[in-house]
This record gives structure tokens, C-alpha cells and sequence, in this order.
């Protein structure tokens, strides 16, 4: 399909999306979490373990929390950059291309990575480099999705993020080690994403449209006033608990199948516990997703969604036995196949401007990276001295009940 021309870029679309597209924007989703949780899940592990030794988990905890601190700033910056962008090709492929590009250089320089520093530099890079690849294409769901899709486009798009993390680990146990790893999640990424820039639909920004740039004015639209519109503040917050939640266990799920649960393969615990995790995830996401268009009611599903992740990483903070966490884990894919699908609904609905949908989806993704950067600081000090992974978990469960409790305070969605 060739580059749309007909609908402005601030208009609310109204036309059903394809099919075909869906599937092209799932699929390119895949490929960009494969290039993030095959690092994150297992190969920065392993390579922190390699160079640090017995300061592995400190050492993890520097590169996860700085990488993350990088996607906390890139995100937004290549939304609202954009949401300026003035190109034959549209406002969101170029930063796309650009996105894929830099991220397969960056996980090839992770591939011949020398030592830790040059590990640290080359998951920034990754990490800037992806954002803004994901800022590109998350903006494209309000620019071309209408409200009665977000749902089921949303459950597509959590499913994707939860076969990427299958997809990566997958590769990077099985690709013949920590080099073959990233370059076949490289490989991957550029694959997936092809189909998706092959459609080559996207909204041009009219020059005449765009506004007179200034340092000043872009500086201070990253700013959201929680006043103006508390509705997207609440539900800002509300994301940030639950995902700081899913955060708190993931980055250290390696090491506690290791030192807490005894696994006598802890890389290759995770690959099955992230597969059980997308099996259980894939029995909500899309009919969540489904239902909550069907009944336009959003705040019901991200508050069951909460409840059910609070109680799974509760139990891991009681039972430190492999049987029981892979109940756990199944029991967390069951709501956050929930949450992953209906929140970025609720997200899009609650959005302050049409014209800085990049920049304000840039803004909802600090709720993800900013969770990644507090994770690591929080689950060191919690792993080391105040309770080890009971109460790593038992502080994960809290935050995603108050998150499951604060969603309704949002009062304009139902």
C-alpha cells in the first residue's frame, strides 16, 4: 500500500485498519521486544556473569538501570521529533528505518564486546537506538487506529511483546552462544520489520503544518500537566506501579531460578518460564482486548489485571520451588495479557493533543523505562540485605495492587 495522503495527521481516524496491517505491525513489534528481551532476559546476564564474576548482580544492575535510564530519555524525544517529521515517506518510517538500523549495529558491537564498559556503550546504543524504532511505531496505533480497535490492536501488540521475549531467549539459548545470540536477535529484528515498512503507510506531515521550531517550546512539551489532564497522570501512574512490579522480578529472574530456587540450568529455566508465561498470555490478551471494545470499558480489566500479577508474584515470594513458579509465572501471563492489551487503550483514550501523539506516547513510555531504571536499584539492596527474594516479590506484588486500586481515579473512561 502506498504512503496515505488523504487523512490529516491530527484527524481521529475512523476507518477500520486492516487485517494485513495489524499483522504487519505485530510482526514488526516481535522482531523490536526479540532485539530487547534476548539481552535483557538472558545474554546480558550471561555476559555480566562472564566479566563480573561473583559481582554479577551489581554489575547487571548498572547496565540494565543505565540502558533503561537512556530509553527514559529517548523515547519521548523521538516522538515529538516525529511528530515534526517532514518526509515523502511520512512522519513515522523514517524513524523506523533509522530505529532498525541502529539497533542491529548496536547488538553486533554487544556481540564482540570486549568487557563490561563496552557492554554498558553498546546496550545504550541498543537501547536509544530501539526507542526510536518503538516511539515510530506505537505513534502509528492513535494515528491510524480507531477507538472501537484499540482493544484487539492492543492485545496484539502485548502479544507480540510476549512472543519477542520467547522468540529472544529462544535465540539466545539456542544460537551457540552470547555472540550468536545477539547477532541472530539482529538478524531477527531486521526480518520482521520489513513487512511492515514494505506497506509504507503513514501520514505525511504538510510543511505548511508544521510549526516554527523552537529549543524552548520542544524542551517544555515534554511537560504534561497533571492539573490540565489528570486523567492521563492517573493513568501514567497506574502503568508505571504495575510495570515497576513486572520489572522487580524480571531483571532478576536468572538468578532466581539460580540462588533462591536451586535449577540446575537457570538460562534455560527462563526460556521455559517465558514460554509458559505466553502460553497463559495468550489465553487473555486478545479476548481482552476483544471484550473491552465490545463493552467500551477499560478500567475494570487493568484493575483484575493487577490483582491476578500481585497474587502470582506473591506466591513467589512464599514458595521458592520450581513447580510453583511456573504456576506463578502462568498465573502472571494471565493478567498481564490482560493489561498489555487494554492499558495502551486506555493510554490512547485519555492522550491531551492528536498533533503530539508521538511525544505524549513517548511520555506513557517513561512508565515502562523508568521501571527498569528504579528495578535494579530497588532489587539489589531488597536481594542483598533486607529479606532476599521474598521480598523482592513481596514488594512487587504490593506496587501492582496499588496500581490495580489507583486506576479508578481516572474518571473520563469507563
Amino acid at each position: 500500500m502506498s504512503t496515505d495522503h488523504r487523512v490529516p495527521h491530527r484527524a481521529e481516524p475512523s476507518q477500520p485498519v486492516s487485517h494485513r496491517w495489524i499483522a504487519a505491525i505485530t510482526v514488526a513489534n516481535v522482531g523490536l521486544f526479540t532485539a530487547w528481551f534476548g539481552p535483557i532476559l538472558t545474554l546480558l546476564g550471561l555476559q555480566t556473569q562472564r566479566f563480573a564474576g561473583s559481582d554479577k548482580e551489581a554489575a547487571l544492575a548498572w547496565i540494565v538501570g543505565i540502558g533503561a535510564l537512556c530509553s527514559t530519555v529517548a523515547t519521548p524525544i523521538f516522538g515529538a521529533l516525529s511528530d515534526r517529521t517532514v518526509s515523502r515517506y511520512g512522519r513515522r518510517l523514517p524513524w523506523v528505518v533509522a530505529g532498525t538500523t541502529g539497533g542491529v549495529l548496536s547488538l553486533i558491537l554487544l556481540a564482540v564486546a570486549p568487557g563490561l564498559i563496552v557492554v554498558g556503550i553498546g546496550w545504550c546504543a541498543a537501547q536509544i537506538a530501539l526507542n526510536a524504532n518503538f516511539a515510530a511505531i506505537t505513534a502509528a496505533v492513535p494515528d491510524h487506529v480507531p477507538r472501537a480497535q484499540r482493544g484487539i490492536v492492543g492485545g496484539f501488540l502485548g502479544l507480540a511483546q510476549t512472543v519477542g521475549g520467547v522468540v529472544g531467549t529462544g535465540l539466545a539459548v539456542l544460537a551457540g552462544g552470547i555472540a550468536g545470540g545477539y547477532l541472530a536477535c539482529a538478524v531477527f529484528l531486521v526480518i520482521a520489520t520489513l513487512p511492515y515498512l514494505a506497506m509504507r503507510r503513514d501520514h505525511p506531515l504538510d510543511p505548511a503544518e508544521r510549526e516554527q521550531f523552537s529549543w524552548l517550546e520542544f524542551g517544555r512539551g515534554f511537560w504534561v500537566s497533571p492539573r490540565r489532564h489528570p486523567d492521563f497522570a492517573w493513568a501514567w501512574v497506574t502503568r508505571f506501579l504495575i510495570n515497576l512490579s513486572f520489572a522487580i522480578g524480571l531483571v532478576y529472574l536468572l538468578f532466581y531460578l539460580g540462588d533462591a530456587v536451586g535449577h540446575h540450568s537457570p538460562a534455560q529455566g527462563v526460556l521455559v518460564l517465558t514460554a509458559v508465561n505466553s502460553a497463559a498470555l495468550l489465553a487473555t490478551v486478545l479476548v481482552a482486548g476483544a471484550i473491552s471494545d465490545r463493552t467500551d470499558r477499560r478500567r475494570v480489566f487493568v484493575c483484575v489485571a493487577g490483582l491476578v500479577m500481585a497474587a502470582a508474584t506473591t506466591s513467589l515470594a512464599l514458595w521458592h520451588v520450581w513447580p510453583v513458579a511456573v504456576v506463578a509465572v502462568a498465573v502472571l501471563g494471565l493478567g498481564m495479557g490482560v493489561f498489555t492489551s487494554v492499558d495502551l487503550a486506555l493510554m490512547i483514550d485519555v492522550l491531551p493533543a492528536a498533533a503530539d501523539r508521538g511525544k505524549d506516547l513517548g511520555v506513557v513510555n517513561i512508565a515502562n523505562a523508568m521501571p527498569q531504571v528504579l528495578a535494579p536499584v530497588l532489587a539489589a539492596p531488597l536481594v542483598s540485605s533486607f529479606g532476599g527474594y521474598g521480598a523482592l516479590y513481596g514488594v512487587a506484588a504490593a506496587l501492582a495492587a496499588t496500581g490495580a486500586v489507583l486506576v479508578y481515579k481516572i474518571s473520563t473512561v469507563d
